[in-house]
């Protein structure tokens, strides 16, 4: 089990029946095991408990340990004084004294005192006493034994000692090898990067520092005796400019204080939260408290603590400490802890190149030929050049003309519609424009006007559709509409049926603009890549491409004015789903090229990162979409982020990148959820319960799991459901918890049955009764075993009887059943149910998995007492197998065991020889 409460709540129930019983061995065993227990999951304080019976006991009857026992015990000595440390309430005394019977017995067994010289310059440091020096040269002298700490955390306690010195080089270079090395220790390698996190900062080495908070911390959250580490990263982010994660950080572990692990511990996570929550606002809201009243709060609690360190030792050094905590300052530049917040550092948000929001070339002056550029700005996308120029018209003609105030008042209008909020404003400008031009005798724009102000409706209905629709017709039925004219009124119509999410009867309509044959050649360009676009919409992929390349060529020949990147994203987006992934690319690379407007921009970004993972380049991947996230960010918009993130994730995750897939999955699912978009989340929560088993993160796989089972409530969901119970169970089974497996699996059969799929229901019920075999619930894993068999029936008379996909299941299910009887001592038919297994197998060409069905029948066979019978078996196992598998070593030994039953010692020899003494 994982370190924890749970743990500690079975070993004292452990604990009660040895000494209920009177276990003499049990009672040491889970005592020795209780002492690490207590320490490494929160409760340090029974520790002093168990290592005093042990001690004790040890004292009485030393026959009762083993070397091993001994070594453990020995080995606890150092949880002694580090414990006793962190409580102010234990006399300093009583520390000295178990060190000194610490020397004594590490002498006694002619052990090495690296140990013991460790742990004295630890108290003496704790205390300011000056010969922690001393004790520091004797412990680098001193020989490394069985006795001293890991490779990773003796140099870590040393690593600490120089940043104390200020000598964050030698720090650095001291972990080096430790950190590029393998490090098994249940404290490493979370321990020493949390040491390294200043000199990190301080040297430099900013992304190493962000990595180090970022895996150090991951490994530091689940586990309350890790609270004081966890204040460490808190100081961290309060230093480095992060003052949300920090945030972040003490709102998650705040309510650990009610269950510290010690009072050391509580003294520093107070300190640590108190400097971050004193660098917020303080009226900053949290919960029913602020943040300038909680760091008072935390401030007095930390000072408090250490007023008790203090007066136990006789020193003032750890509240010295502890107000340096509270008083630090910044260590120096913001340390961003992602590549989205080192984006948003190092780039402004993604913006339209400045050469393309100014005017080209310089403007007229006239007012006529001013108002033309106008125009020709709008149509060209060039808003805010066509902004500008308006503006410019403004101050240069107050009082224009009537026919050129009412085009000014138009030209204002367009513009005024394109914001986001502008729509009602401008629909009454264009309402005053049709009128002003009706009055004028200009009839074609009053109507032009007329329809542009109907479709300034956010969300137009058929009404309005039919409106824009007469509106068309008079146009089209005047006798003064050009081609031009007459093309544009088309397009009007077209753009209140896309707005009406009628793509085909767009799409009909801009072929009528097409059939005009417009004679403005940005017009004809428009209407091309108009075209494409429903092209695209409608899945005609191939006549998009081609479209919007025949725009694409238009726009060229217009120097490719800002609208010409549209084009060119339609043509990529085309590309990609022809899986043309190459051609995908450069098409938006070339659209990055042209953007002129932000949304396009970042269109192309998503669509070139997603062309580049749907053709198995993940890593090309990951710049485009850290880029698209970080503006987004940066522009508040957190669900648009949220969902980026979760492409960012997969990206990461595809490249083996697993600790920043872990981060950009955690960040989406945080706004996610927040924004109730739980489709979105769910789906991110089964992506990061993929990471998280990379990472071996196995407790939060299964938590993500269980959420999605739980939320996949619905009878539409069933099949889900039991996915996603189904892939709990498998992870508890790889895990060895094999009861909880089996309930998993039990409620993934249900989901199944419920849902009428037969195949999943027969795998889960027969994984059911193997995790029961291995649990050693032998009745139960029998009629599992019976459940499973029955549906291997129902499939058997199936149409699909024959299928491979079935035969290579009732085989598999033949050989569990084999593993099942062999448990329950029923042999003879564990021999029946696994003769045929392996010959099926290999008729559907699984061989691998047809050896492993032979060895087992040959295992039955020996546990019958037939060994004759089991030795074909084996041999041709043995000649099937790979070079040095363990099958062939496992077939090696059971056919040398079958021979030696034979009596044939010689032949038996020779099999050891070849195959297990290599």
């Amino acid at each position: 089990m994982p370190y924890g409460g749970a743990q500690i709540a079975l070993v004292e129930q452990v604990m009660q029946h040895a000494d209920a019983g009177g276990h003499d061995e049990l009672r040491l065993a889970s005592r020795l095991f209780a002492t690490s227990a207590y320490v490494q999951g929160g409760e340090p304080a029974k520790s002093f408990v168990t290592f005093s019976w042990c001690r004790a006991e040890y004292d009485a009857h030393p026959e009762r340990f083993d070397a091993d026992d001994e070594h453990t015990l020995l080995w606890h000595f150092k949880f002694m004084v580090n414990g006793l440390l962190k409580f102010p309430a234990v006399p300093l005394a009583r520390t000295y004294d178990v060190l000194d019977d610490m020397e004594r017995r590490y002498r006694a067994g002619g052990h090495s005192l690296h140990a013991v010289y460790s742990h004295r310059y630890q108290v003496a440091a704790h205390v300011g006493d000056p010969a922690a020096e001393e004790w520091y040269a004797k412990w680098n002298a001193a020989p490394r034994d069985s006795n001293s700490d890991c490779a990773g955390c003796d140099p870590g306690a040393k690593v600490d000692h120089l940043i104390g010195l200020g000598r964050d080089e030698e720090a650095v270079a001291m972990a080096a090898p430790v950190l590029a090395g393998r490090l098994t220790c249940v404290e490493q390698p979370q321990s020493i990067l949390t040491s390294l996190l200043v000199p990190y900062v301080r040297t430099g080495r900013l992304d190493e520092a962000a990595d180090a908070h970022r895996q150090a911390y991951r490994r530091l959250r689940g586990n309350l005796a890790d609270l004081q580490s966890i204040g460490a990263h808190i100081e961290f982010c309060a230093r480095t400019g992060n003052e949300a994660r920090g945030l972040e950080l003490v709102q998650r572990h705040l309510p650990w204080l009610d269950r510290a692990p010690s009072p050391q511990a509580d003294m520093w996570f107070s300190a640590s939260a108190a400097l971050l929550l004193g660098r917020l606002d303080p009226g900053f809201a949290l919960g029913d408290s602020t943040a300038g009243e909680l760091a008072a709060r935390l401030t007095r609690r930390a000072r408090e603590w250490a007023g008790r360190f203090d007066e136990r030792n006789a020193t003032e050094s750890v509240s010295g400490r502890v107000e340096a905590t509270l008083a630090a300052g910044p260590l120096g530049d913001h340390v961003p802890l992602s590549a989205v917040a080192r984006r948003r550092v190092e780039a402004p948000p993604v913006a339209v190149p400045p050469a393309r929001d100014l005017p080209v070339r310089e403007l007229p002056t006239g007012a006529a030929e001013l108002l033309e550029r106008i125009r020709e700005f709008y149509d060209e996308h060039r808003i805010d050049s066509a902004e500008a120029a308006l503006d410019r018209f403004d101050e240069l003609h107050p009082q224009p003309p009537a026919d050129l105030a009412v085009r000014r008042l138009e030209a204002r209008a367009r513009l005024t519609a394109y914001r986001e909020d502008g729509g009602p404003v401008a629909q009454a400008m264009l309402a005053e424009a049709a009128a002003a031009y009706r009055a004028g005798g200009e009839e074609l724009p009053a109507l032009a006007c007329e329809a542009r102000a109907l479709l300034c409706l956010r969300e137009p209905d058929d009404g309005v559709l039919a409106d824009v629709e007469a509106l068309a017709t008079r146009i089209l039925a005047h006798p003064g509409a050009d081609a031009d004219t007459r093309a544009e009124a088309r397009l009007r119509t077209e753009s209140a049926l896309m707005r009406l999410e009628r793509p085909a009867d767009a799409l009909a309509s801009v072929e009528a603009a097409i059939a005009e044959k417009p004679q403005r050649p940005l017009l004809r360009a428009d209407v091309a890549a108009r075209r494409a676009h429903y092209l695209l919409v409608l899945d005609r992929h191939e006549e998009a491409a081609a479209g919007a390349q025949e725009a694409l060529e238009r726009y060229a020949a217009l120097g490719n004015p800002p609208s010409a990147g549209m084009a060119a994203l339609i043509r990529a987006h085309a590309l990609g789903n022809l899986e043309r992934f190459d051609e995908a690319v450069a098409s938006f690379d070339n659209a990055l090229a042209l953007a002129a407007e932000r949304t396009v921009r970042l269109s192309a970004l998503v669509g070139r990162a997603r062309a580049r993972l749907a053709a198995e380049r993940p890593a090309e991947a990951i710049d485009d979409l850290v880029e698209v996230v970080a503006d987004h960010v940066a522009h508040g918009e957190d669900v648009p982020a949220a969902l980026l993130r979760y492409d960012l994730a997969g990206a990461y995750h595809h490249a083996g990148q697993p600790l920043d897939g872990a981060e950009a999955a955690e960040s989406a699912l945080d706004a996610l959820d927040r924004a109730g978009a739980q489709e979105q989340a769910d789906q991110t929560r089964y992506l990061l319960s993929r990471i998280y088993r990379e990472l071996g993160e196995t407790d939060l796989a299964l938590g993500l799991l269980e959420t999605l089972a739980t939320n996949l409530d619905g009878y539409d969901n069933l099949p889900a459901r039991g996915r996603m119970l189904q892939e709990a169970a498998q992870l508890l089974y790889e895990a060895d918890r094999d009861a909880l497996a089996a309930d998993r699996f039990a409620a993934a059969a249900e989901a199944f049955r419920a849902s009428g799929m037969v195949q999943p229901e027969m795998y889960t019920r027969r994984m059911r009764a193997l995790s029961l075999r291995w649990a050693g619930d032998l009745p139960a894993a029998l009629s599992a075993l019976s459940e499973a068999d029955a549906l291997a029936v129902q499939l058997s008379e199936s149409p699909e009887g024959t299928e491979p996909w079935l035969i290579w299941q009732r085989a598999m299910l033949d050989c569990d059943a084999a593993r099942v009887y062999i448990g329950a001592g029923r042999l003879d038919e564990a021999a029946q149910r696994s003769a045929g297994a392996g010959d099926a197998l290999r008729s559907i060409g699984s061989l691998s998995d047809a050896l492993d069905a032979d060895f087992l029948h040959a295992e039955s066979l020996m546990r019958l007492g037939d060994p004759s019978g089991a030795e074909p078996h084996l041999r041709s196992v043995l000649g099937a197998a790979p070079r040095g598998s363990q099958i062939e070593q496992n077939s090696a030994w059971m056919l040398a065991e079958s021979l030696e039953s034979q009596g044939r010692s010689e032949e038996a020899a020779k099999i050891r020889a070849d195959y297990l003494n290599q």
